[in-house]
């Protein structure tokens, strides 16, 4: 359940009409907030200072503190001459990203710029990112700390500096496509066209927002501004171990989205399923049970590797169409199938078609894997509706603006 609550404001009002920029469309700053009360101050009085007298704003926040934050938005917002929103979600879905698609939605302007809300990303830079998309004619436009007038001086430490430059490499060597062009794929701070976001294809994941709309709906033009990372202004970075390996799964998620990379994945996860296999084999054999029942008992370890690696790499984002209990018992189904089904077929090779048995059990691994695979998909987690009902939509920002209660 979400909560908004607005500060009134004209985007018509003389006070914040454009001026210094090239025919830009309005801008809506859209800012996630996780217990960012001691900069949300700071923040709103250097947009204030700096957007307004240039082109028309409002400011969305989309917050999932469990501190003060929206009063403090609320308040700050008072002494602002623009609108400002606070969005509080309850549940907070996709972290981050997930907070900036709910910000996007709400957006009335046809820019929307997404920053941070600690002070890092400089709101005077604003006017020049929605300026740059104007002349050149740009669905989205990156600013960057990777050209030349940019810098990363505000990250701290050599751990942290490491951790992005890494990041940035890994995420540019998966994607070489469709980050040509964004130096800085890590950035949380760009400006983007609302037509040209298609909310229903988003699929977040932690931070990293930028990745997500540039890998599944880039627009075919990008440009970058350089800016400079600046220090935080309040609090403490919300970068964590956690929030990196909500990374690598959106990673992995992003990179197995087509069914041919997803096939690719399905055959290494199940793979490295033999080595727990075999651990389970040596452990029971061990023990002294007899090697048949060993081996049966010992595959389901396996199944259980297979089925938590495949839930969480490759088709996270289709859990909700089926329980847990229910996923996992069709896949154990499924699989322990794959091995009833794989004699009978070398079988059936050998004897009825000559051929040789290694040959045979080839493609009969090779047969039962691209079955189950698809069975995996159709059985496990196709939505119930059918297939279209899993298909994301192509349905503009448009046409799924969030409802706004003015106070």
């Amino acid at each position: 359940m979400s909560h908004e609550s607005t500060v009134p404001g004209e985007l018509g009002d003389p006070a914040v009409d454009a001026a210094g920029v090239p025919e830009p469309g309005a801008v809506t700053i859209v800012v996630p907030t996780f217990n960012e009360s001691g900069n949300v101050r700071q923040l709103l009085r250097r947009i204030t200072e700096s957007v307004p007298s240039r082109l028309p704003c409002e400011v969305v926040f989309v917050d999932d503190s469990t501190d003060d934050t929206p009063e403090v938005v609320r308040d700050a917002a008072k002494d602002c001459p623009f609108p400002v929103a606070v969005l509080h979600r309850d549940e907070p879905a996709g972290g981050l990203g997930g907070a900036v698609v709910e910000g996007m939605k709400a957006a009335t302007s046809d820019w929307i710029v997404v920053m941070d809300g600690d002070c890092q990303h400089p709101p005077s830079l604003v006017p020049e990112l929605v300026a740059t998309g104007e002349r050149a004619n740009a669905g989205l436009v990156v600013a960057s700390r990777y050209i030349e007038g940019g810098s990363r001086a505000g990250l701290a430490g050599g751990y942290r500096v490491a951790v992005s430059r890494a990041a940035t490499w890994l995420a540019k060597s998966l994607f070489p496509r469709r980050l040509h062009g964004i130096s800085d794929p890590m950035s949380g701070f760009f400006a983007i066209r609302r037509s040209a976001v298609t909310a229903e294809a988003l699929q977040p994941l932690g931070y990293k927002i930028l990745l997500e709309l540039a890998v599944r709906s880039r627009p075919r033009t990008v440009a970058e501004v350089p800016f400079v990372f600046q220090d935080r202004f309040a609090g403490e970075s919300k970068s964590t171990a956690r929030e990196g390996l909500r990374f690598l799964r959106h990673l992995a998620g992003l990179r197995t989205a087509s069914p041919v990379a997803r096939m690719a994945g399905f055959g290494l996860i199940g793979l490295s399923g033999f080595l727990p296999n075999l651990l389970g084999l040596w452990a029971l054999t061990a023990l002294g049970m007899h090697y048949l029942p060993a081996e049966i008992l010992a595959n389901q370890f396996g199944v259980a590797w297979n089925f938590l690696l495949i839930e969480h790499l490759l088709f996270r984002e289709r859990r909700r169409h089926r329980s847990g209990w229910d996923r996992a018992g069709r896949f154990a189904l499924l699989a322990n199938a794959d091995l009833v089904l794989r004699i009978p077929l070398i079988a059936l090779l050998v004897h009825r078609f000559g051929m040789g048995a290694l040959s045979a059990t080839a493609l009969a691994l090779v047969t039962t894997f691209v079955l189950r695979f698809a069975a995996t998909e159709a059985l496990v987690y196709l939505p119930r509706g059918g297939r279209e009902a899993g298909r994301p939509g192509r349905a503009s920002l448009r046409g799924s603006r969030t409802p706004r209660r003015t106070v």
